[in-house]
């Protein structure tokens, strides 16, 4: 028997065939699967008292699809086209053979089925789902990059049509057993006890071998092609929605549709091998690889805390202290409440710590009007907070997260304060976004156990936290914070202490490269339009009325006062100074700033901008506005590497994705180098210094990389 499968046949030559890949929490695809799984296939299909068989999974789920490390390992093998082809061909190949072998075949669906799990199953003739909340069944692949490439793209529309099943390729869609019943993908439903009864009583009194598009006749439902009059308007309407969606960034979705359109139209095992070109030209493309490698292995590895120092116990939070109940505070107590922390919440007075409480009510409240939660939880949620002006309720606390104003001073009394009240061993935590850690911590006497908690707003919402180790932080306080950064659901990096740390500091040339531009005379229409068909979240003027002008005003004013003569200033920061100062426009919390914000209205950008920045008559290429501002951002994430900022290129990477909305086809700022090439990318960025000034000099660690022929992922 194999290692990844074994089966049982019953006095009724029914083979029950049960996955259960070791060591995995999940069953996953990868060639010792996809040979163990064809041996065990042939065995039964050339045993003659075998009449019917069974597929189902020993695990919780069924399957999840391709296993994504190694899945890595193929995107960055570099082989030749044609080796791809045939290497990935082979699994259309492997479930072909299942459905045509002559025996009928159930999956006996326990649980999730996931990318190529489902696409096991549609190489099933029957399909039986256990009835469980849990369960979600789709083919994601999208979602990394490629299409699904075991038949997925030619089966599901074949069994709910063109509409449908485009729906749920080109989104990635998860639905439940009852929605895929309905849509016509699962057969039938029982309950998780009946699942193995009700697959062997279809085998015994139907026992249908031969898949629907096999039959003579077969039509696709709906119809293609001249059977189908709107056929036609569908794939033009789709490729817009996918254009309009993609800006071009992503070639995953216009290869779903390539390989529906023409797939469909001729016969099964024609358009298994349209299905297998396209995604062999997905595997050998640079997105699939970005997105693999970041977004799920890198991001999986620092959800698991792989920068957990060993050796330290592992440590949750029983109680948590918040200083200032602000937007900020108020957010980490709503998403510590809800990993059922005990969180005191404290503010200059009662009511104001009473208001930050309220944001969690909010949340709350509007939970249970969309239904994704009861009353019940949301009152067992509202219970873990509680609201004080009063240092000593902080006593018992093992973390306590400050989040008062960016002021040292205030910072400083604060710390001061809380110390006297918390236990001896307790982390004491900062959540300042720009103010180095280590100077901060010189208002607590235990520097060893004073670190940084940085979280992004809205913080129910955005999944990233930057840890921030001071000079003395010790190996304990960073264990314990990244315990509660995986108690809390957050996606932890980890950053040594330097000013803006890194994701601020890597923002900060975003925003800046903005203004820049505008400085330049480049319309700020197009400024704004090229940073999101680069793939930006949002644009840099429109992001800096979001944090507001005036914040990053203060932010100058206060590394100006802190580093004298040392400070380098941004190429624009004057354009700041002239917003706030001569302009009193100070962003959107005030109604104004780089965009009007009519009450009753769409924002629109302030027509003002052209007297203060006049538009040049000659403008630049949209490609020329998306480099500089996508790659001034990723100079500045090499910087941060080569300085020991950064300690991991996965950590630069992610931050740069969870924390501002840096592209996610480009896996990355590093990863974005990588993709261009660090010899190409250093080229361009010196022509970019000489147009448009020295900020945009590689450093020498990336020209000795480009040099050396190295990557940052070697």
């Amino acid at each position: 028997m194999s290692k990844t499968l074994s089966y049982v046949i019953d006095k009724d030559g029914i083979a029950t065939l049960t996955i259960d890949v070791p060591g995995k929490p999940m069953n996953v695809m990868d060639p010792a699967f996809n040979q163990d799984f064809a041996e065990a296939t042939e065995a039964l299909i050339g045993n003659d008292e075998v009449k019917g068989i069974i597929i189902t999974s020993a695990k919780n789920d069924f399957m999840a699809g391709a296993d994504l490390k190694w899945l890595l390992s193929e995107l960055n093998s570099q082989k030749p086209a044609a080796e791809v082809f045939e290497q990935h061909y082979t699994v259309n190949r492997m479930l072909r053979r299942l459905e045509t072998n002559g025996k009928a075949v159930v999956a006996a669906i326990n649980g999730t089925a996931l990318g190529g799990g489902l696409e096991l199953c549609l190489a099933c003739h029957y399909r039986v789902a256990a009835r469980n909340a849990k369960t979600r069944l789709g083919l994601p692949e999208v979602n990394v990059g490629l299409l699904p490439g075991g038949g997925g793209t030619q089966k599901l529309p074949r069994l709910i049509g063109v509409k449908k099943a485009l729906d749920l390729l080109t989104r990635g869609s998860h639905v439940s057993p009852e929605e895929a019943l309905e849509l016509g993908f699962v057969d039938e439903l029982c309950e998780p006890e009946d699942l193995l009864a009700a697959a062997r009583k279809w085998l015994l009194e139907t026992g249908d071998p031969v898949q629907p598009w096999d039959k003579k006749g077969f039509r696709i439902p709906g119809g293609v092609g001249m059977e189908a009059p709107d056929h036609g308007n569908l794939f033009m309407a789709a490729t817009a929605l996918v254009a309009k969606s993609t800006k071009g960034n992503y070639p995953a979705p216009q290869a779903i549709l390539s390989a529906v359109y023409e797939g469909t139209l001729v016969p099964i095992d024609a358009g298994l091998r349209i299905e297998s070109r396209y995604f062999s030209t997905l595997i050998m493309h640079p997105v699939a690889r970005n997105m693999v490698r970041t977004l799920f292995v890198n991001k999986q590895a620092a959800d698991k805390l792989a920068r957990r120092p060993k050796g330290v116990p592992k440590r949750e939070v029983g109680k948590l202290g918040i200083l200032g109940a602000g937007i900020m505070g108020a957010g980490v107590a709503y998403v510590s409440a809800a990993a059922g922390i005990n969180t005191v919440l404290l503010d200059r007075s009662e009511d104001d710590a009473e208001r930050g409480k309220a944001y969690s009510v909010k949340l709350t409240n509007a939970g249970i009007e969309k239904g994704r939660t009861t009353r019940e939880k949301a009152d067992r949620l509202l219970s873990h907070i509680s609201t004080t002006a009063d240092y000593s309720d902080l006593a018992g606390c093992d973390l306590v997260i400050e989040a008062v104003f960016e002021d040292r001073v205030i910072k400083a009394n604060v710390t001061r304060q809380t110390e006297a009240m918390i236990p001896p061993d307790a982390v004491f935590a900062s959540n300042t976004s720009t103010l180095p850690i280590t100077g901060l911590a010189t208002a607590f006497t235990r520097p060893d156990a004073f670190i940084g908690l940085h979280f992004f707003s809205p913080v129910d919402r955005m999944p990233l936290l930057e840890i921030i180790l001071g000079e003395k932080t010790s190996d304990q306080t960073l264990a314990w914070a990244l315990d509660y950064a995986q108690q809390i659901r957050k996606t932890p990096i980890v950053v040594r202490d330097s000013r803006g740390f890194y994701t601020s500091r890597v923002f900060a040339t975003f925003t800046n490269e903005g203004m820049a531009l505008l400085k330049d005379g480049v319309s700020p229409a197009l400024i704004e339009n090229a940073a999101s068909q680069a793939g930006m979240a949002v644009g840099p003027l429109s992001v800096s009325d979001e944090v507001t002008i005036e914040l990053i005003y203060k932010v100058d004013k206060a590394a100006r006062a802190d580093l004298g003569d040392d400070y380098g200033a941004p190429s624009a920061i004057d354009v700041t100074h002239e917003m706030v100062e001569e302009q009193g426009r100070l962003g959107r919390r005030e109604g104004k700033g780089f965009y009007e914000y009519p009450q009753n209205g769409r924002k629109f950008l302030w027509p003002g901008l052209g007297n203060l920045y006049p538009i040049a008559a000659q403008q630049p290429s949209v490609e020329e506005v998306k480099n500089r501002i996508l790659y001034i951002q990723a100079l500045e994430s090499a910087r941060c590497l080569d300085e020991g900022v950064i300690m991991e290129p996965a950590d630069a990477d992610i931050g740069s994705i969870l924390g501002w909305g840096f592209p996610t086809w480009t896996g990355g700022t590093l990863s974005l180098i990588e993709t261009v090439g660090l010899t190409e990318f250093a080229a361009e960025c010196d022509r970019m210094a000489k147009a448009y000034g020295p900020r945009f000099l590689p450093n020498e660690a990336l020209r000795r990389m480009a040099a050396e022929g190295k990557t940052f992922y070697d």
